[in-house]
């Protein structure tokens, strides 16, 4: 589904936002290295000493089994792109502290929401609420959307990540690139106009480049160009997210990125300024300690089902605004299902069959 009225994508390299537990597994190993760069992600200042090097922190949630880290990302760091505040892309990683029900949920950007004092709104929309000021969450746009997550969808945010498009760029080349399985529906493979990414079907490696393009296609055509390989739209460019950020966890892990101090200082000196979190330095080496347990194999990739009997969102047109946007199926506001959705997974003993 389009959006009306929706500019072009820029040239300049969107941000993508939720890869972020790749680099918590390569954060917690960096501070066994380094010292002096620390306080550019955890803004710890001083206190960044060697206590706090090699301490590690028992994590909210982790008590309960389940760490549940929200992921979003900006494109502040693209000056031509208006609405630069707005996230584009959001996500839960929900890491299962006793067992292998690890998944990711990607959240729609264009799920419509009533963002207090600001109306209906699509979610991403919550992050230039600046004004946000609530007790037990993120000051400013992030916390907002955190309550958002927890108040309508059911889930719990024990931390959250903001990260631009250079931090994930970086991580891919940094580990080398990282390799996917292309499964278009055309025999071409996918081609995206706007971002002039073309992949054939099959076993593709990655630059860190062509990750961020992959990243954000999501099919739209440009002017006198017909993109090709992606009929889902968004749903395309959400599942291609996941996919990459299991293809990146498992470069990170097996390629010897973590036990070679130079790469991931590098890594870690690049991408520090990119990334806004309130997870600390302890409590992210036990995160990298969690991820490494985490089979690629059985790691969960998930979006709320679109349309159909099995549905429980669907499209919409406000009749104020002409914008399109995705609501319950149920009806606006009605996230019963949708919540139910996370439940059904976070409570599972062991992963759970989705359907194809």
């Amino acid at each position: 589904m389009k959006e009306s009225g929706r500019k072009h994508w820029s040239k300049k390299r969107k941000i993508i936002t939720w890869l972020f537990v790749g680099l918590l597994v390569l954060l917690g190993v960096v501070a066994l290295w380094i010292n002096w760069n620390l306080n550019k992600v955890f803004h710890c200042g001083a206190s960044c000493d060697e206590q706090a090097i090699i301490t590690t922190a028992e994590l909210k949630g982790e008590q309960d089994g389940r760490v549940n880290i929200l992921l979003a990302g900006d494109s502040t760091d693209d000056p031509d792109h208006g609405g630069a505040n707005l996230t584009d892309s959001i996500m839960l990683v929900s890491i299962d502290t006793r067992g292998q029900n690890s998944f990711m949920l990607s959240i729609p950007r264009d799920l419509w929401v009533n963002i207090p004092g600001w109306g209906h709104q699509k979610i991403n929309a919550a992050n230039d609420v600046s004004t946000f000021n609530e007790p037990g969450y993120p000051q400013g746009g992030m916390g907002q959307l955190e309550q958002i997550v927890e108040t309508d969808l059911g889930i719990p945010v024990d931390y959250y990540a903001l990260i631009n498009y250079t931090a994930f760029r970086d991580m891919v080349n940094t580990v080398g690139g990282i390799t996917i399985d292309i499964q278009s529906p055309d025999p071409r493979g996918i081609y995206d106009a706007f971002t002039g990414l073309s992949l054939p079907n099959g076993e593709v490696t990655l630059s860190g480049q062509q990750a961020l393009d992959l990243a954000r296609a999501r099919g739209d055509d440009g002017a006198g160009d017909v993109s090709y390989g992606l009929p889902n739209s968004d749903f395309d460019r959400t599942e291609h997210q996941r996919q990459m950020l299991v293809a990146l966890l498992q470069k990170a892990t097996t390629a010897g990125v973590l036990t070679n101090p130079e790469r991931i200082s590098a890594l870690f000196s690049a991408v520090g300024s990119d990334v806004q979190t309130d997870i600390t330095l302890p409590d992210a080496k036990r995160l990298a300690q969690l991820a490494q347990r985490i089979n690629p194999s059985k790691l969960q990739s998930l979006t709320y089902p679109y349309g159909g009997a099995n549905g429980i969102i669907t499209g919409y047109t406000d009749p104020i605004s002409g914008e399109d946007a995705l609501v319950p199926k149920l009806g606006i506001d009605n996230f019963s299902q949708l919540q139910a959705y996370y439940q059904k997974y976070a409570n599972a003993p062991e992963p759970v069959s989705t359907p194809n």
